[in-house]
């Protein structure tokens, strides 16, 4: 899987940030001072493996190529992009779709864009929100007023947030407020 961007912390202090392949050469090159040395994707702040081993060549080519994505043929419309997949509905709603126009794979495919397009904002919230919990929870899991924090950020109250992080690392309250605004701003 390809990472857009990613951040990498050894400790608290944020070592490095940028595209994958710039982030992968630039913790090769830190020196081990034992802290552990944590990645995570910018936009979903899932953790990030790397493999550093090599020159920086080596490492450089990793994570610059592009994994080819290998055609899968499967039943339906494949140049459209359809993919099929099994849904369980009750009789009555299948009943409802066979009587819609088109049948109910377009009366679905209407249903799903309209709910993407009446949810979209809160959908991105909910994923700003959970992307800066993921990242808190791995990085100021114990840091004083963590438990509030968390509150503050599901709460959409950036006043407390920044508040109750006051007293955490630098580059780690930076980091988890950048998420968080990206949480009250969809």
């Amino acid at each position: 899987m390809l990472h857009s961007t990613c951040t990498a912390f050894q400790g608290a202090r944020c070592i490095a940030s940028g595209t994958l392949p710039e982030v992968a050469l630039l913790v090769q090159a830190v020196p081990d001072t034992g802290a552990p040395i944590l990645i995570f994707d910018d936009e979903t702040s899932s953790p990030v493996e790397l493999d550093l081993r090599g020159t920086r060549k080596e490492v450089l080519t990793r994570y610059s190529r592009q994994e080819p994505e290998e055609p899968v043929r499967r039943v339906g419309r494949p140049k459209l992009g359809v993919v099929s997949r099994e849904v369980s509905l009750l009789p009555r709603h299948w009943e409802w779709l066979s009587g819609q126009p088109g049948g109910a794979s377009v009366a679905l495919r209407k249903l799903v864009e309209e709910a993407r397009r009446a949810s979209g904002g809160k959908d991105r919230m909910r994923r700003a929100r959970e992307s800066a919990y993921r990242f808190m929870s791995a990085m100021a899991g114990n840091e004083p007023g963590y438990e509030e924090a968390l509150r503050a950020l599901f709460a959409g109250d950036h006043e407390r947030l920044t508040a109750m992080t006051a007293a955490w690392p630098r580059d780690v309250r930076a980091h988890a407020l950048k998420l968080a605004a990206r949480g009250l701003e969809a």
